[in-house]
């Protein structure tokens, strides 16, 4: 079972889907209507928080919500090698890979950032080209990483995540947000916030994923 570990019904496995497209199993129902496979109520499994089973309301929304969105990121990988996950197939820079890579990194960030402040993120407008550079590495399959292992670090954070949700003992407590030229000055989030934003983010490259391998092979999540 991979990356949230709180599971939803047709989640692939180490990037491969549980079934094939004509089994007639979660992944051929993803395919006609990915709502009917997708099972966003949460329950507990092996790396999951002991309490999750028992979390109900916004938080079981949230956990739900996103365990729906990494299900629709993981599934672009199914069966897929190493070299083309790091491929790009589009005019875009970006690989299937390396946007796993990316979610990774944006739930890790924003997790410190609930529990430590913007300290956790740094000054973005201090960045050097340096920095920069290491940040664009995310976005890509560097040599030696593996599918499996990026599929696996995404799970981790994904994990830690879930256990915030479950864990803090209030929602509303914000944080300034750090210097950056996208946020406004003296801007302030709530972890609700943060977890809106870890599930949009998620969503939004969890569409470039969906396009990026139909330009591979034609697999497609759903249609």
């Amino acid at each position: 079972m991979t990356s949230s570990e709180l599971t939803v019904g047709a989640q692939a496995s180490s990037g491969s889907a549980p079934d094939g497209p004509d089994s007639g199993g979660p992944a051929a129902r993803t395919a006609a209507d990915p709502h009917a496979a997708v099972d966003t109520h949460v329950h507990a499994s092996s790396g999951a928080p002991a309490d999750a089973a028992a979390v109900t309301g916004e938080r079981a929304d949230l956990l739900g919500a996103l365990a729906k969105q990494r299900h629709f990121l993981r599934f672009t990988t199914r069966d897929l090698t190493d070299e083309q996950a790091g491929g790009r197939t589009t005019v875009s820079e970006l690989c299937l890979g390396g946007l796993v890579k990316h979610v990774t990194a944006v739930e890790r960030h924003w997790a410190d950032f609930v529990l430590e402040g913007p300290s956790a993120l740094g000054d973005f407008t201090a960045m050097t080209e340096e920095d920069w550079a290491r940040r664009a590495d995310e976005f890509r399959m560097l040599p030696g990483e593996t599918l499996d292992a990026v599929l696996a670090d995404y799970e981790e954070a994904a994990r830690r995540t879930d256990e915030l949700v479950v864990t803090l003992p209030d929602l509303d407590v914000s944080h300034p947000l750090p210097k950056a030229p996208w946020f406004e000055p003296g801007g302030r989030w709530s972890a609700r916030q943060v977890l809106l934003h870890i599930i949009a983010e998620t969503a939004q490259h969890a569409g470039h994923a969906d396009i990026v391998r139909e330009s591979l092979d034609g697999a497609k999540s759903m249609g």
